[in-house]
Parts: C-alpha cells; structure tokens; sequence
C-alpha cells in the first residue's frame, strides 16, 4: 500500500474527536489524575455528570466480569475497589462501541465474553490485578470499531473479502488498509494514554509470544480470544476460530486439567451472552 495513503488512514483513524463522550469526561478526568490532591470523589463526580455514561459503568462493574458482581453502587466505590485505569478502559468502551453501526452487530457481545474469559484466566493463573486483564479484554477489538466509524467503505471492502474468499478478518483488514486492528490498537493506546499494560496486550493479542514488556496480558488475552470465539460468544468480524499461538499455554502454565476447569466456569458464565 502507498505510505502516503497508510498514513493519511491513520490520521482519519485517529480523529476520534467525533466519537461522542469520549473527550469530555475523559479529558476532564484525565486532568484530574493528574493532581495529586484529586480525591476519588472529585473523578467521581466529573464522571457522575454523564448520567447515561455512569450508568453504563455502573451495570459493567457490577458484571461478573470484574469479581464483584451485584455489589457496587457508586462511581466512587468503583473507583476505589477497581481503579482509574479500569473504570478508563470501561468509559471508553461504552463510549466507542456506542457507535456500531448494525453491520458490526455481536462484536460487543464478543468483546464482552473477550472480557469474561480474559478475568477467569488471570484469576485461575493467580495473575494480580485480574480486573486490568479484563479490560484488556473488552478493548482487544477497539480498532475495529473505530476503523469502521472512521473508514467505513474500507469496513465494507473487509467484510466483503471476508464473505468471498474466508479470510480471518485481520488478514481481509491488511489486504484492504495495509495494517490491521491491532497496529490500530497501538495507535489508538498511545493517543488515548492507556497504561502500557494495556497497550501491549492490545496491540499484541495476535502474537503474544513477541510481546516483551507485558507478555502475560497479551498471552491471557489471547487465549481469552480463542475461548469466546470456541464458544461462538458474539461475533468478531468472520466466523473463525483463531488457532492458539504455540507455547502460549505453557508460557501461562495452564496445563489440560486448568484449561478444562476455566471452560466448565466460562460456559454457564457464556450461556448469558449468546
């Protein structure tokens, strides 16, 4: 593809400014963070000032994707218990999938079962922090959404190469931009300032075993990938089934005895999603 082309898709990918909530809470947020007086309540508040955002947030936290299902009944205390980097992760989220179109109908749906399975693994591999796996799950499929809002005819020569020739949709996606969900991941993780726990395991759930810094997210969520898409949890784009990457389970040390006790788990937790 011509550079000149590639990087005047990555200047339209990146002109997220029309997504709607996005910039606003986050960027008033973001200032907050950065104050080391900024109490939880005041973030809480800035971000309690979207009521339809908060309430998004809310209903995720209390999912049983994050440990505490049922058992969160503020911004704030999910702020304290989660985190600002989760409940980041959850803002943009709701926000940029807020804008599907009905042609990327089940990637949510995909995402969040991304999200689920991503939880249980870091939980059942005694990983710190599982609730930052999880979001890494939910976003691992954020480029896709905003290449579609921001280039939506290359999203239609996509899916049209994925329905003629049975491509896996990363591979119709470098055919048709040059680069694929996950370099758009990177792009996208550096604009928004996502931690860089975050940012390897976007941009590396394809191929784990080459990230450095943060292996093991890009490794859980990689894995988490393969189980939603085994179990048919919303749809990513084709109706494939990735192949796991070699020596991913061992790197995670999850032998055949712990990947069976993560799927018993994860099919009654799927059953609500598909």
């Amino acid at each position: 593809m011509d550079e000149d082309l590639r990087t005047k898709q990555k200047g339209e990918i990146l002109a997220v400014k029309d997504l709607p909530t996005l910039p606003g809470v986050l960027e008033e947020v973001a200032v907050l963070v950065q104050d080391p007086n900024t109490s939880t309540d005041q973030i809480s508040k800035a971000i309690s000032k979207d009521q339809v955002l908060s309430a998004k947030v809310l209903k995720m936290v209390n999912s049983p994707i994050y440990g505490f299902p049922g058992r969160i009944g503020s911004i704030q205390h999910a702020l304290v218990l989660l985190g600002f980097n989760v409940i980041k992760g959850i803002i943009i989220s709701t926000s940029v999938f807020d804008v599907m179109n009905e042609n990327m109908k089940g990637l949510w749906e995909h995402s969040l079962g991304c999200a689920l399975a991503s939880s249980a693994i870091a939980r059942a591999i005694g990983c710190k922090d599982p609730e930052e796996y999880a979001v890494a799950g939910l976003l691992h499929d954020i480029g896709k959404v905003v290449a579609a809002v921001q280039l939506p005819d290359s999203r239609a020569a996509i899916d049209a190469l994925v329905r003629e020739k049975d491509l896996p949709y990363r591979k119709a996606e470098a055919e048709v931009l040059g680069f694929a969900h996950d370099r758009i991941n990177l792009w996208l993780c550096t604009y928004w300032n996502l931690p860089p726990n975050l940012k390897e395991g976007l941009s590396y759930h394809h191929r784990p075993m080459s990230a450095s810094l943060y292996p093991k997210v890009a490794q859980v969520v990689h894995v988490a990938d393969f189980l939603a898409r085994l179990y048919g949890v919303g749809n990513g784009g084709d109706d494939q089934v990735s192949v796991l990457d070699e020596g991913v389970l061992e790197a995670l040390e999850i032998t055949p005895e712990v990947l069976y006790r993560i799927m018993d788990d994860l099919e009654r937790d799927f059953m609500d999603l598909i």
